[in-house]
């Protein structure tokens, strides 16, 4: 039984030997297999990877050559335009020398004639005096011979002469003392009328200032220079956009507004007030809180006109004009607010209207929309009067109030008892002591003329009258003008007001040229 079990284990050791020779046999057969594949593959590689060294070298060369080829037409390029510009600069050498040459002869001879003309001068002076001398020679025998003649001597008949002068003179010269003795008053009044209107003038000016200028107060002195800006871009925007002159100065705690038109200038001050609230002031939040004040400026002139109308039991007026009457309370004449003198008027003119037993109400109707196209003057050019008739007719209004807008200036005849009240209630209210004051008017009128002349020029968006008066700052279309039509366009409205305005001192126009463009990111 161990003899089987040992026969039988040699047997399959054998078995096992044999099988693992023949095994190994068959993996090294297909090694060799693999590796001969393995070989070819990457003799087929370097083949192609050959091919493509070959074609990258031929296209290396190929670039090489048309590189060197540009270069060299570069360089012929460069070499015929340096001998262009040698032969242009050896003639202009040689017609410089040529001029020069032309130069020093027409020089030679422009003093050779000089030295003929010296000479002659010299000769003709000599004559001159030689003649001179003659002259005086005979002149003392003259007098010799009518001295002798005459039986007086030269003194003596020059004093004889002298009083006979006088005597024939006395009348013209006490003309002429009479004359400028008259000259010499008239002179001394106009010079006095002269001295007390520059004193009413600088009396006045404390005045002006107070009705011309709003005052925005301020917590910290700091908020000057966050108003002022980096390199002053907020203030140039909120000049720019409110139109009013901004004062920054000593004055603790507070800025000034400067401006004739009241409606822009109470809109920069709540303007500015509401960003200091805010606290973010930059050109772009400027912009936003200036479009919000316009707008609720705009409803609450609305609102004003609507209740006027309520109090004075006058229906059917037009939403724009109601608009137009409460913007009144933003404009002046003759110092006198408009709106409270139209308000007078209307009041009057009710007054009038009933005692003749004309239409109260109508004539209330009247009297508000008498002055209504002072409302845009500072917008439009042209007359109130001419303004409020368009606008008046625009919205058909009663044929008295079409009668009353020309009439109470005189240029249409009264019509009705309701016109002839609001004639008489204007005259009364323009009337009263202290109503009115020429000065600001006329003030007022000069630099509304400024902004008209500015205004109409072509490419024109805006123009503001600041500085009392005495800077235009126009804002113009970068689409339509450029820097040197810009240029061109403030010496054209420059010339235009010195030939069709009369005004003290110096006044300067800034044109203002502003390009944006503007993107949204989404």
């Amino acid at each position: 039984m161990l003899n089987q079990i040992l026969l039988g284990g040699g047997i399959a050791t054998v078995s096992g030997v044999i099988g693992f020779f023949i095994s190994k046999k068959l993996s090294n057969a297909q090694f060799d297999a693999l590796s001969e594949q393995a070989k070819a593959k990457a003799k087929v590689i370097d083949s192609e990877a050959e091919l493509l060294l070959h074609k990258a070298n031929f296209k290396a060369q190929d670039i090489g050559n048309k590189a060197q080829k540009r270069f060299d037409e570069a360089i012929e390029d460069a070499q015929r335009s340096l001998k262009s510009k040698f032969e242009d600069i050896e003639d202009k050498e040689k017609n410089f020398e040529e001029f020069k040459v032309e130069e020093l002869r027409r020089i030679k001879i422009e003093a050779s004639k000089t030295d003929n003309l010296n000479v002659q001068l010299e000769r003709t002076t000599r004559s001159m005096q030689r003649q001179k001398d003659d002259y005086l020679s005979r002149s003392d025998e003259a007098v010799k011979i009518i001295e002798s003649g005459a039986g007086l001597t030269r003194e003596e008949a020059k004093n004889l002469l002298l009083k006979k002068v006088e005597e024939d003179s006395r009348e013209e010269v006490s003309h002429i003392v009479r004359k400028y003795e008259k000259e010499a008053n008239n002179e001394g009044r106009r010079k006095a009328n002269y001295i007390l209107a520059q004193a009413t003038s600088r009396f006045a000016g404390e005045f002006a200032s107070e009705r011309l200028v709003n005052s925005v107060h301020l917590n910290d002195d700091e908020l000057k220079g966050r108003i002022i800006g980096k390199e002053g871009r907020n203030i140039k925007t909120l000049e720019m956009l409110l139109g009013v002159d901004i004062i920054v100065d000593e004055t603790p705690h507070a800025i000034l507004l400067s401006s004739f038109n009241l409606y822009r200038r109470a809109i920069a001050t709540r303007t500015i007030e509401l960003l200091i609230e805010d606290g973010r002031i930059q050109p772009a939040r400027i912009e936003e809180i200036f479009q919000k004040v316009t707008d609720e400026f705009e409803d609450s002139v609305l609102a004003e006109g609507e209740q006027i109308a309520r109090d004075m039991n006058i229906k059917g007026i037009h939403p724009e004009l109601l608009k137009l009457i409460g913007r009144l309370r933003y404009r002046a004449s003759y110092g006198q607010n408009a709106l409270a003198h139209t308000l007078e008027v209307a009041n009057l003119a009710g007054i009038i209207a009933a005692e003749l037993g004309g239409d109260e109400i109508l004539a209330k109707r009247a009297g508000l929309l008498h002055d209504i196209g002072k409302a845009l003057t500072h917008d439009k050019g042209g007359n109130h009067v001419d303004l409020g008739l368009e606008l008046a007719k625009a919205y058909n209004e009663d044929p008295v109030v079409l009668n009353a807008i020309p009439a109470h200036h005189g240029l249409e005849e009264i019509k009705s008892i309701e016109c002839a009240a609001v004639c008489a209630g204007d005259a009364l209210s323009a009337a009263r002591p202290g109503a009115r004051r020429e000065v600001l008017e006329s003030y007022l009128k000069r630099v509304t003329e400024i902004e008209e002349i500015a205004s109409c020029k072509k490419g024109v968006k805006q123009a503001y009258a600041i500085n009392a008066g005495r800077e235009v700052r126009v804002i113009v279309n970068a689409e339509l003008l450029n820097d040197d039509e810009s240029s061109l366009l403030a010496k054209e409205i420059a010339k235009e007001i010195e030939s069709k305005m009369n005004f003290p001192g110096d006044i300067k126009v800034s044109v203002i040229r502003e390009c944006r463009a503007i993107e949204f990111a989404r």
